[in-house]
């Protein structure tokens, strides 16, 4: 088996970084670039009329602009790994982010909507690498038992940018130009190459198995045609009986895929991890606890607008305690998991998410806005607490040779749970909500509260897979100076 090495690709008139430097500034690093793709997802939302009416198309029309983005998530996420392996985390990272900064670049200066579409998906190829291989190399330069921490900290820009997204995309288009929405991204691209040339460790496989052509078709085309789908579900322009069809072919590709890996020695997606009981419940629990909760950042904002008459900036403020609780959470995780246990944390955590679900459904125009305050800064310390300790769960067991494995099975879940959790959330709404009462605000209401109660219940039976976790599980992780290193074969993390 090929072990992983360090390369050191630092210019001679830059000396490298020592290894603790490396390891001060790689979370700060690995934030600047989740914080660019999460908040990539929602700040078109608000802008969505402003950019048709600019480009001379009808407002549905510029469903192909958002979905574009998540397709291309959807298919190049599940080559992350071999990617790093291959050329080395600092080539790549550097690449995901220079490929997003061109791509926002292309996608400003735009003046047509198939080369905006098309500049989408350049975005979503640099997106698509960016988390998997930032997470991957976390885990190889830092001690298990430092994983909290670091996890922790990238995990709050993830958690900011889609509650910044809104406000900043009404913001931009109220006071700006819609094409800044695209160009924000560039400082924060420079600045991340800038660290990455200074402080980005490079780590690869010495002998990097062949790609796995034949999987990636059957797995991508699979994936991406379920990710379209999902993006269109319960709209109009698709019959039942189309809708139906491409969910058969798009299962049917991923069974395919299934099939394939088991008589593959290197397949795409190494299968056999799910084998590893905390591998397993993580990813499996963290799939199912994403689609309860991952359509609530749609959800509250229309609970907040259309049902209490809040403007797009208010609605933003209100969800941004949420975002204040992550912050101040993660101080104390590593204390949480070492005294109660990761099994312990994520069954009780996910019962307290499904009932603060119920509780915002209780939100009417009777409600203080301090009462809707402390609800979403109670959900962002625990939903903060839930990514954290999933995230980092998946690696307690993991081996060094195959942390590329696992980074791109988490992230490929992780980007179906969000597809999935999004539709689930407009399926319940549509399902409570007639389209013909969609105006009036106390049926609003009283629909999203029953879409709320059917995500927390659940998030809530999710419990169910976390339950099958050990007390010692991830003792390893949630201890300081028990674990041992993942490091590369050299025993440093040098950059």
């Amino acid at each position: 088996m090929s072990s992983s090495h360090i390369d050191t690709l630092a210019a001679p008139s830059i000396p490298p970084s020592s290894p603790e430097t490396s390891k001060r500034y790689l979370p700060w690093l690995v934030a600047v670039a989740f914080f660019m793709e999460s908040l990539d997802t929602t700040i078109l939302n608000t802008a969505v009329p402003t950019i048709a009416s600019s480009l001379h198309v009808t407002p549905l029309a510029m469903k192909s602009v958002l979905a574009s983005y998540t397709l291309s998530l959807a298919v190049f996420i599940p080559i992350s790994g071999w990617v790093a392996d291959r050329f080395g985390t600092r080539r790549v990272f550097a690449s995901a982010i220079g490929l997003f900064t061109l791509g926002s670049l292309l996608c400003g200066m735009s003046s047509d909507i198939r080369l905006l579409v098309a500049c989408r998906i350049l975005q979503g190829c640099g997106g698509a690498m960016m988390v998997p291989v930032g997470r991957l190399t976390l885990v190889r330069t830092f001690a298990k038992s430092e994983l909290i921490q670091a996890m922790s900290f990238v995990a709050i820009p993830g958690l900011i940018g889609p509650m910044l997204g809104p406000i900043a995309g009404g913001l931009i288009v109220a006071y700006l130009h819609w094409r800044v929405i695209f160009f924000v991204n560039i400082p924060m691209g420079l600045l991340g190459l800038l660290m990455v040339y200074l402080h980005m460790p490079d780590y690869r496989e010495d002998h990097a198995p062949p790609l796995d052509v034949v999987g990636l078709f059957l797995f991508g085309s699979g994936i991406g045609l379920l990710s379209y789908v999902l993006e269109v579900f319960g709209e109009h322009r698709l019959s039942p009986i189309e809708i139906t069809g491409l969910l058969v072919v798009s299962f049917a590709l991923i069974a395919a895929y299934w099939i394939h890996a088991q008589s593959k020695k290197f397949p795409l997606l190494r299968l056999t991890l799910f084998r590893i009981r905390t591998f397993a419940g993580a990813v499996s629990g963290s799939f199912f606890t994403r689609i309860g909760i991952g359509g609530v950042p749609f959800l509250l904002p229309l609970l907040y607008q259309i049902g209490l008459g809040y403007t797009p900036v208010q609605s933003g403020l209100l969800i941004m305690p949420q975002a204040a609780a992550a912050m101040a959470i993660k101080f104390g995780m590593q204390q949480i998991l070492a005294k109660i246990g990761y099994q312990g944390v994520l069954v009780s955590n996910t019962i307290i998410i499904g009932i603060l679900l119920f509780l915002f459904g209780t939100i009417g125009k009777g409600t203080h806005v301090w009462e809707i305050v402390l609800l979403a800064f109670c959900y962002g310390s625990f939903t903060s607490l839930q990514y954290t300790s999933m995230n980092t769960l998946v690696f307690a067991d993991i081996s060094e040779e195959e942390t590329s494995a696992a980074s791109t099975i988490a992230s490929t879940m992780q980007q179906m749970s969000m597809s999935f959790g999004v539709a689930s959330a407009g399926l319940a709404t549509t399902f409570f909500v007639s389209e013909s009462a969609a105006s009036n605000p106390q049926v609003m209401i009283h629909g999203i509260h029953k879409s709320l109660y059917a995500l927390g219940a659940f998030t809530v039976l999710s419990t169910v897979i976390f339950r099958r976790l050990k007390k010692t599980d991830g003792y390893n992780i949630s201890h300081r100076g028990t674990g041992g290193k993942i490091l590369a074969a050299h025993g440093s993390a040098s950059a």
